[in-house]
């Protein structure tokens, strides 16, 4: 069926007005930052194809990322480095790119609707929802704008370590990637805590 604005209407009947959806995108990738956006939907707004970010083509992504920067009420996207995961660990570094988008709004919210996630220490209401970026259209506006505004970001790191095909793979752990991974070694743009990477790290080192 689709995400709907069923988690946007009960916070509504519990008084509040100004509700924000965040998601991330970049948890699982060995390579560059984690991202999060938030967005503030205007009341019932739903452009047709609105959907969990990981169902849709590149293209209806992008085309989606037009419509919601256009349209929302108010959006920003946070992020952490890999410098920032290595020191802080996935999770951690998840919630402080998310407290980074939050600052980046230009009013705070009086909800927050996030996918399977709380935010400890950002002082307003906070819903988490399993699998939100398929239920909630605020929650799914979100992933859309954080999964397009990191895959642009991996395009550009092409263009800093070409050897790596970021633009292709995104940081994901591809055969392909991980491949080139064992072939020239991690670069800066890798998380170096992982596993994977630190494998290949060991493996040069080695006499």
């Amino acid at each position: 069926m689709g995400p709907t604005h069923f988690f946007e209407e009960a916070a509504r009947s519990c008084g509040f007005r100004r509700i924000a959806g965040m998601d991330e995108a970049g948890r699982g990738p060995l390579a560059g930052p984690v991202v999060a956006a938030v967005v503030i939907l205007p009341r019932w707004y739903s452009p047709i194809g609105l959907d969990d970010s990981k169902t849709l083509t590149a293209t209806q992504r992008q085309i989606l990322f037009d419509l919601i920067t256009h349209k929302a009420l108010d959006w920003a996207i946070g992020q952490s480095s890999e410098q920032e995961i290595d020191s802080l660990n996935i999770l951690e570094a998840t919630r402080l790119a998310g407290r980074r988008a939050l600052a980046g709004l230009q009013a705070p919210p009086d909800c927050l609707l996030l996918d399977a996630l709380l935010l400890p220490g950002v002082s307003l209401p906070q819903r988490p929802v399993i699998k939100g970026d398929a239920l909630s259209l605020s929650i799914a506006a979100a992933s859309i704008l954080a999964k397009v505004f990191r895959d642009r970001l991996m395009e550009s790191y092409h263009n800093r370590f070409p050897d790596y095909q970021f633009h292709i793979h995104k940081g994901y752990p591809t055969p392909a990637h991980l491949a080139l991974l064992r072939r020239f070694g991690p670069c800066q743009a890798h998380r170096h805590s992982f596993k994977p990477v630190q494998a290949c790290t060991n493996a040069i080192q080695a006499p």
